[in-house]
């Protein structure tokens, strides 16, 4: 492999251009904080501004995380200067270069990465973005010189394509990854054309960040979008936020470790830039050391595990509607969980309501049991499609209830390799992507040039993008279906 070496631009401008001057910087920064390294962190949320503002509280996060048990750091940061839906893109380098030194892409993550269908190489979004690479000296100096990263920078989600690029990507974690969520919190002020209020302002921006923190740290994915839309918040990092919550463990704790303000620092009540650091505390690995399940990941499931798992899906968005409690928890395992329910597989939820769609969402990569996977996708087919409002009580006797159990996705060559009615297809091309289960083109009467028209639509391409430079994955599924 060819050294493509990327020179960090931030030096001189975000951080001290020489080593001995960046060391000592990040030294002074680190003073009297307490270091008790965790052992268990498994993701990090730190702020991003030049290190004369939100320093002490990355140097904080870092300080706090024992870096022996990682093989790499995973730096997802929001980009400020490129409009990317529903991508991420990853620079092709194999190292980069601060003052600290060199340190080493782990390049056959980045390979593994590239085959999903959300991630993208665009040179001009890594320009200019300090969001990622500024947490590079600060991994150096607080953790280890020599800890191989993957830097990525975040573009715009919506709602479903989060949902499913974050299961895909969780996919790729193990327990030796350390996920880095680059994020600072409300920019306040006239310069940022956010000013919600005047008056005691430090106590109003504190009350703002972490009632917006708070709904993280409860793993609220929804609700945490929901309040940065509702109150206008300018979390730049709320793409790569949103991205963590997304993928966080069952098992997964959230600690704040601090909060500052640059108002605060520099007595300014006209400006302000808020900082979060916080710790997250799991185990990515944990849904596949769970399952000792002894059904292969193609293999189909007993008519008796399909039954129960209906029942599951059934028995969970009737809860959500008596209690109002729409997230899926980590909670209690059904009363019969057999080796087929604890089979670890991607699934989607439909819902349909007298022959119409009224909600449907899941997750692609096998990841996890499929009676979690079944549990969250039918709260968020019933609450949390975002083409839909939720379902209400008086609807739920006319809604039937589909599965789609699937098998892991796999490329191919060319589109005139997908098989109408068996396959499942994920068109990706320039950063966008769609996807369409097994039983869409029969119920609709597509043929396979059709079908591809519709998914390029649904991508958001021009309806003849399938037929050059698109990649493919295909899946398979069993579908199963309620008893009228």
């Amino acid at each position: 492999m060819v050294k493509k070496v990327m020179v960090s631009p931030l030096a001189g401008q975000w951080y001290p251009s020489g080593e001995r001057a960046l060391r000592e910087d990040i030294a002074e920064r680190s003073q009297g904080i307490t270091v008790v390294r965790k052992k268990n962190v498994c993701a990090a949320v730190v702020p991003h501004a030049g290190y004369r503002y939100s320093g002490r509280v990355a140097a904080g996060v870092y300080l706090r995380i024992d870096p022996t048990r990682f093989a790499r750091v995973v730096v997802m940061g929001p980009s400020h200067y490129v409009s990317m839906r529903n991508q991420v893109s990853v620079p092709d380098a194999t190292h980069f270069l601060t003052p600290l030194g060199e340190l080493r892409v782990d390049t056959d993550f980045v390979a593994r990465m590239r085959k999903l269908p959300f991630v993208t190489c665009r040179p001009e979004a890594h320009a200019r973005e300090h969001s990622d690479q500024i947490q590079l000296p600060l991994i150096q100096a607080c953790l280890s010189t020599n800890l191989p990263v993957v830097c990525v920078v975040c573009g715009q989600f919506d709602a479903a394509n989060l949902l499913s690029a974050a299961a895909s990507f969780k996919g790729l974690l193990d327990d030796r990854t350390l996920v880095v969520a680059s994020s600072d919190f409300t920019h306040y002020g006239a310069n940022y054309g956010y000013v919600p209020f005047n008056k005691d302002v430090f106590k109003n921006l504190e009350n703002l960040d972490l009632g917006i923190f708070d709904l993280f740290s409860h793993k609220d994915v929804a609700g945490f979008m929901k309040r940065l839309d509702e109150t206008g918040a300018t979390v730049c990092g709320r793409d790569p936020l949103a991205f963590l919550l997304a993928m966080m463990p069952e098992d997964a704790k959230v600690e704040r470790t601090a909060y500052e303000t640059s108002g605060q620092m520099l007595n300014d009540t006209h400006n302000s830039v808020s900082y979060i650091g916080a710790l997250v505390t799991g185990t990515w690995g944990s849904a596949a050391k769970e399952s000792k399940s002894m059904v292969k990941n193609d293999e189909m499931l007993s008519e008796e595990d399909c039954t129960r798992l209906l029942s599951l899906a059934r028995e969970t968005i009737t809860q959500a509607l008596r209690t109002g409690a729409t997230q899926a928890v980590s909670g209690s395992e059904p009363k019969e969980l057999t080796e087929g329910m604890k089979a670890v597989r991607g699934g989607f939820v439909t819902l349909n309501k007298r022959g119409d769609l009224r909600g449907c969402i899941g997750e692609i990569a096998p990841r996890r049991e499929i009676w979690k996977v079944v549990r969250e996708q039918a709260l968020n087919a019933a609450f949390h499609d975002p083409r839909f409002s939720p379902v209400q009580k008086e609807e739920l006797g006319e809604i039937s209830i589909e599965i789609s159990i699937l098998t892991p996705p796999r490329p191919v060559g060319s589109w005139q390799d997908i098989v109408i009615g068996k396959h499942g297809m994920v068109l990706s091309k320039g950063g966008r992507s769609a996807v369409f289960l097994p039983q869409v083109a029969p119920e609709q009467g597509w043929g396979i040039e059709e079908t591809l028209t519709h998914l390029s639509r649904k991508a958001g391409l021009p309806q003849d993008a399938w037929r050059s430079g698109a990649d493919y994955l295909v899946f398979e599924a069993q579908v199963i279906h309620e008893k009228k």
